[in-house]
């Protein structure tokens, strides 16, 4: 049931760019919809924090580290992927086995091996190709959304060494900071010139709480759930799913075009995912990817 429960959750979350180009298409921005949904799951688990209280004491401080860096990952990642190219900003995000090894290296003393070596090489190397391989510095330079994508995957990996220097910490509760921090970060820049605040009908604030209820938290819950039974090294294994759901998804419908060069870099990213989550487990299970 657990890797059942996963492989549906990471679905859910490779598939997450259908509804975000649907709500872009019809008016909706991106910080409008990240304040709002991520606001809504936000008030909505206040309760299980009141509830954890006790267990979060003298925690608060690594919950607010959460906040900032799994709260800027997910707005940072939706609002890319609502924005950009689906192939493109997935696979840019997915430099998190470069960014976890780097973090993992310099936070927590892991040590560099010929399979962390192998991975991180696989990973830059897809993206090198996915960008255009050499012709990335003439016809297909790095954007602001490209940009945007790499912050999120950094902020997400680095999230996870929280997550995994911090086992006292209780983990529902972690997972929640990350919609607080999205929450807060989207309605924050709302109040710049970024984006306005558009003018909608009372469906399209309805679909955008179904957004955060039914799609971000029915995935999280399931992740969170599910990572919590299975070893990490098998869980990592089965959350690549969501690079595949995206990739295979995007291409079907017309929404991006798979060439072989890409084709090539998206197979060394898949291998350099599944090479770094086929590792022992030695620490606590993997976090829940969202709203990456």
């Amino acid at each position: 049931m657990p890797v059942l429960v996963l492989l549906l959750a990471s679905t859910l979350w490779g598939l997450t760019w259908m509804p975000l180009k649907f709500l872009h298409g019809e008016g909706i921005g991106g910080l409008t919809l990240l304040a709002v949904s991520c606001g809504v799951v936000s008030l909505l688990a206040l309760p299980v924090l009141w509830w954890q209280r006790v267990l979060c004491r003298g925690q608060w401080g690594v919950l607010a580290l959460v906040a900032l860096l799994g709260g800027f990952a997910s707005f940072a990642f939706n609002y890319a992927l609502m924005y950009g190219d689906v192939v493109r900003v997935m696979v840019l995000f997915y430099l998190v086995p470069v960014w976890a090894a780097l973090g993992g290296r310099i936070w927590l003393g892991e040590h560099f091996d010929l399979q962390r070596i192998g991975s991180v090489a696989l990973a830059l190397g897809g993206v090198f190709l996915i960008l255009g391989g050499w012709q990335i510095l003439q016809a297909s330079p790095l954007g602001w959304i490209d940009a945007l994508a790499l912050a999120a995957g950094f902020a997400f990996a680095m999230n996870n060494v929280v997550f995994r220097a911090t086992p006292k910490a209780p983990l529902v509760s972690k997972v929640i900071m990350m919609f607080v921090g999205c929450g807060l970060i989207g309605g924050a820049l709302l109040f710049t010139d970024i984006e306005p605040v558009p003018d909608l009908q009372p469906m399209h604030w309805l679909w955008i709480v179904l957004m955060g209820v039914g799609w971000y938290l029915a995935a999280a819950s399931g992740s969170q759930w599910a990572v919590t039974k299975l070893q990490a090294g098998q869980a990592g294994v089965i959350m690549v799913m969501e690079l595949i759901a995206a990739v295979v998804s995007a291409v079907w419908l017309g929404e991006s075009e798979l060439t072989p060069l890409k084709t090539a870099g998206v197979a060394c990213v898949l291998a350099a995912s599944v090479l770094e989550a086929w590792r022992p487990a030695v620490t606590e299970a993997v976090s829940v990817p969202q709203a990456s």
